[in-house]
C-alpha cells in the first residue's frame, strides 16, 4: 500500500483516481500538473501541486506516483514524464484491474495501467510504463515493451513482441510469432501477418457516408 501522487487533471487522472481508490490498496492524495496546467488548487476534493514543486509537499522518500496520461505523440508524453519522476527519486506504482484475467506467475513493470476484461495468458512479459485500455487479448509467451498502449480490444497471438513506444488501435490483431517494431501504430480493425519496420504506420480506408440518408433507406433492409 502506498500514498499516491496522480500526474493530470484530465479524464484519465480522473479514472484513475476512481480505480485506485475503489480497487487497490492503494491511497491517492494528491495530483499534480504542470504549472502551465493548472486550473485550480483542488481536483476530486485532494490538493493539486505543480509538478515543477511536487518534492516540497509530496517528498520521494514519503509518497509515490502514478502519470496515467495518453498516448499522444506515440507515448513519448507519458515516458517523458515517467522518466522525470523517476529522475527525481519517485518510485511509481502500477495498477492491474481485480476483473483482468492473469495468470498465477503474472508480472509487469512500474506505472502500467491495465483496465478490467483483458486477458493476459501465462508467461507474457509486460514492460514499463503500458497502458492497457479494457478488452485486450495478450497470446502466451508475448513480450509488450516499454511505452506501449493497447487502447481496447486488441488481439495479439502468441509468441509476439511488441517493440518500445507502439500504439494498437481497437480491433488490431497481430499474428503469432510476429514482430511489431518500435513506434509502429496499427489503426483501427488492422490485421498484422508479418514483422513491421520501424515508425510504420498501418490504417485501413475510412469509411464514408452513403449518398443515402438513414430516412430514406428502403424497408427491406430492417426486415
Amino acid at each position: 500500500m502506498a500514498d499516491v501522487v496522480v500526474f493530470g487533471i484530465g479524464q484519465w487522472a480522473e479514472l484513475a483516481h476512481l480505480y485506485l481508490s475503489h480497487d487497490s490498496p492503494h491511497d491517492v492524495v494528491s495530483f499534480t500538473v504542470d504549472r502551465s496546467y493548472m486550473q485550480g488548487v483542488q481536483y476530486k476534493g485532494l490538493p493539486v501541486v505543480p509538478f515543477e514543486e511536487i518534492e516540497n509537499d509530496y517528498p520521494p522518500n514519503r509518497y509515490q506516483m502514478f502519470i496515467p496520461i495518453s498516448f499522444r505523440k506515440m507515448n513519448h508524453n507519458r515516458a517523458g514524464k515517467y522518466y522525470e519522476a523517476k529522475r527525481r527519486g519517485y518510485q511509481l506504482i502500477s495498477y492491474v484491474s481485480s476483473k483482468a484475467t492473469i495468470g498465477p506467475d503474472f508480472r509487469c513493470g512500474d506505472n502500467c495501467f491495465i483496465l478490467e476484461d483483458n486477458t493476459i495468458q501465462p508467461f507474457v512479459e509486460i514492460g514499463n510504463d503500458v497502458v492497457m485500455w479494457s478488452g485486450n487479448h495478450v497470446g502466451h509467451h508475448s513480450k509488450i515493451k516499454d511505452h506501449v498502449t493497447l487502447s481496447g480490444h486488441a488481439v495479439i497471438s502468441g509468441s509476439c513482441t511488441i517493440e518500445e513506444y507502439c500504439f494498437m488501435a481497437p480491433r488490431s490483431t497481430v499474428r503469432d510469432h510476429t514482430v511489431i517494431a518500435r513506434e509502429t501504430l496499427v489503426g483501427m480493425g488492422v490485421t498484422i501477418l508479418k514483422n513491421t519496420k520501424e515508425f510504420e504506420v498501418y490504417h485501413l480506408p475510412i469509411a464514408k457516408p452513403s449518398r443515402l440518408r438513414s430516412d430514406q433507406l428502403p424497408e427491406f433492409l430492417f426486415k
